[in-house]
């Protein structure tokens, strides 16, 4: 087998594939063996074209995150830019990360303009981040980042009776070499709340705690334990049996974006 065939994403059971169109070209999702395709929000200045987004519509099933407060994509006012997406394209309704909106789309309300936006698209996915009481008001598929208490959280819905979907965003690192895992995720799960509060204070007069493979004692640690609760990493095998676990708690799509490119996954 080789090297290739082993670190194939769709080896690993997840259901579909996240790309962020300022790292790559979209396009290259077709390459790549899964049936499903979400495309991130970066900016306006980063959505596809009309006609990359109706190729992959074309191949696979296909998700553009649209920030509901954005202009362009606000379904209670200037909805332009989504009304411009392919008809085929579904949408992962999201309130928007303050990086990419103005001081006047951030002051905007969220709980109205995803109801209007679930209306309009009433397929779409909902993300959680920052507004789970509303995103589970929806109805909608859940939409939400893999975090230490997933496996909980899922069997509470379940439990409570939420008989929709769930959906679950996860970076993923198809390797065991721990110096190449801490340079993709290591500061993504850094920011988390847990993880920034469990690493020591920088030490020798620096401004910030290494996050990446340069991490060594106490933070090294912490890095080590945290990226395997805020990501899906390891070989193949791996990251199948952590697939697998979700599905068994009842996650309906898990969605991997390859945080070292799309090199190491197709």
């Amino acid at each position: 087998m080789t090297e290739t065939t082993e670190r194939r994403l769709s080896r690993t059971g997840v259901d579909a594939l996240a790309v962020k169109p300022a790292e790559c070209d979209v396009s290259r999702a077709l390459d790549v063996d899964v049936d499903a395709v979400t495309v991130d929000y970066e900016g306006r200045e980063h959505v596809p074209d009309a006609s990359v987004l109706r190729e992959l519509a074309d191949a696979k099933t296909l998700r553009v995150t649209t920030p509901v407060r954005a202009s362009g994509f606000d379904p209670t006012g200037d909805s332009s830019l989504d009304d411009a997406l392919p008809a085929d394209v579904g949408r992962v309704l999201v309130a928007g990360h303050g990086a990419y909106l103005d001081d006047e789309e951030q002051s905007r309300s969220v709980a109205d303009r995803l109801g209007a936006a679930v209306s309009k698209h009433p397929e779409a996915w909902v993300g959680t981040e920052s507004v789970e009481r509303v995103a589970l008001a929806t109805g909608a598929t859940q939409f939400e980042l893999l975090s230490r208490s997933t496996h909980r959280d899922v069997r509470a819905l379940r439990a409570a009776g939420f008989d929709g979907e769930v959906a679950v965003y996860a970076p993923t690192v198809l390797t065991d070499d721990e110096d190449a895992v801490l340079d993709s995720v290591g500061a993504y799960a850094a920011r988390r709340g847990p993880v920034r509060r469990a690493l020591p204070d920088p030490a020798d007069g620096r401004d910030a705690v290494a996050t990446d493979a340069s991490a060594s004692g106490r933070a090294r640690e912490v890095l080590s334990k945290a990226v395997r609760d805020y990501a899906l990493v390891g070989d193949v095998a791996t990251v199948r049996e952590r697939v697998d676990a979700l599905h068994d708690v009842g996650v309906d799509h898990v969605v991997a974006y390859p945080a070292r490119g799309l090199e190491h996954v197709a």
